[in-house]
């Protein structure tokens, strides 16, 4: 059975992620859909508008055959990582191939961009430490450093989002001596951060999540960007728990992180660098929101994102010698259909990682982190429910979907 590889975080799934699935499949002749997906916690440092377990089916719902959780020291950190982690999975689980969207949507030109970028390295950094020297952020030195040197169309932007994860997504294939064949599919209507619905079918996840939280004080409908049954189940997870996840829940849990630690208590934890822990807590002290804390914190130098993730790590108390960013040493099962179960039936005496379908059979500090992540993400839940959270960690079945 040839299987397609997607990276995914269906935060929600949603008509554009059914577009990028159909074409997947169409493209690589594939017989089953594996998506490799964030948990909890996503890669730009947010929470899950709802849990990976309510993602998960909305994924094999929308048609993923099998769902696997891209483990929280990949699924939290910068491009580069967070593909090496995916591609990695995606490969231990035998995908003939992965399909990623993208800005460009010609995959020609992201190994044109790949072979490029090799040759020059040297211009390329150069240009990097010139403009960290202005003041500006990381990820804008980087872009400002590849504008400069790009001298053709033919070369992908790597300014936008989706371009740069599957820039790094093709990166990682090479790297890892991977027989994955790459495809991409173009982004329809919609830009990664569009915080308004600009089309009649097709918008951002960003501007559902924000008419999902705007709707939680007037009615504002979704309908017509999402699947029925991604609609059913984000009402569903809200009836249940009267919550849809965002930062605002989280923050006077990391309030309270930052007022009771020391400087040098903060300088231990993962990406808090160049003082930036005493900025943290003068924000604290003075914000009564995230909104407010994030504004004041942000400068050049530190991108929002940057910002959020170093906020995650203090929630979750991940210290710098925990980020150790080897390959992942497990596959999470998080879901399958009848599809996905005849495929892992067929591949189970050939999978590169060990295949978890419970956590409570499966003893390895490298799970460690999810199970903490899974814990935090679950505190802003009400009464019972949290502490019924904090067990499904360890409880929860694959879910299955006949």
């Amino acid at each position: 059975m040839k299987a397609v590889g997607l990276v995914v975080e269906y935060n929600p799934f949603h008509n554009g992620h059914a577009h990028h699935l159909a074409a997947a499949k169409e493209q690589s002749g594939a017989e089953v859909v594996i998506a490799v997906m964030s948990g909890n916690f996503l890669q730009r440092g947010e929470p899950a508008i709802v849990s990976k377990w309510q993602r998960t089916k909305m994924a094999l719902h929308g048609g993923v055959d099998i769902v696997l959780e891209l483990p929280y020291i990949f699924a939290t950190q910068k491009a580069e990582t967070f593909s090496d982690g995916a591609v990695s999975i995606l490969d231990a689980i035998g995908c003939n191939s992965l399909c990623f969207g993208s800005e460009n949507g010609d995959i020609s030109n992201f190994y044109k961009t790949v072979a490029f970028m090799e040759n020059s390295q040297e211009s390329y950094q150069a240009n990097i430490r010139k403009y960290i020297k202005t003041g500006v952020s990381y990820p804008k030195a980087q872009s400002l450093s590849f504008a400069e040197i790009n001298q053709s169309e033919e070369l992908v932007d790597l300014s936008k989002p989706n371009n740069i994860l599957g820039y790094h997504y093709l990166k990682a294939i090479i790297c890892q001596k991977s027989l994955m064949r790459p495809f991409t599919v173009k982004r329809k209507n919609a830009d990664y951060h569009d915080e308004h619905f600009s089309s009649e079918r097709i918008a951002s996840a960003t501007s559902i999540r924000k008419a999902l939280f705007s709707s939680v004080q007037q009615e504002v409908s979704i309908d017509r960007f999402v699947p029925a049954q991604t609609n059913y189940l984000l009402t569903d997870y809200f009836k249940k728990y009267g919550i849809f996840h965002q930062w605002e829940n989280y923050y006077p849990y990391l309030q309270f992180l930052l007022l009771q630690s020391k400087p040098n208590e903060l300088r231990e934890i993962y990406e808090v660098e160049e003082g930036i822990e005493n900025r943290l807590i003068k924000a604290a002290l003075s914000s009564n929101c995230f909104q407010e804390f994030m504004e004041t914190v942000k400068t050049k130098r530190y991108t929002w994102t940057r910002i959020q993730r170093i906020c995650l790590h203090i929630l979750t108390n991940t210290k710098k010698s925990q980020m150790i960013f080897e390959k992942p040493t497990y596959l999470r099962l998080l879901g399958m259909t009848e599809n996905g179960k005849r495929y892992l039936n067929k591949m189970k005496a050939h999978l590169g990682l060990p295949l978890v379908s419970k956590l409570s059979s499966y003893k390895h500090e490298d799970i460690s982190p999810d199970i903490k992540a899974a814990r935090v993400y679950s505190c802003v839940l009400p009464g019972d429910m949290r502490v019924k959270s904090f067990n499904q960690e360890y409880k929860q079945p694959p879910i299955f979907l006949k």
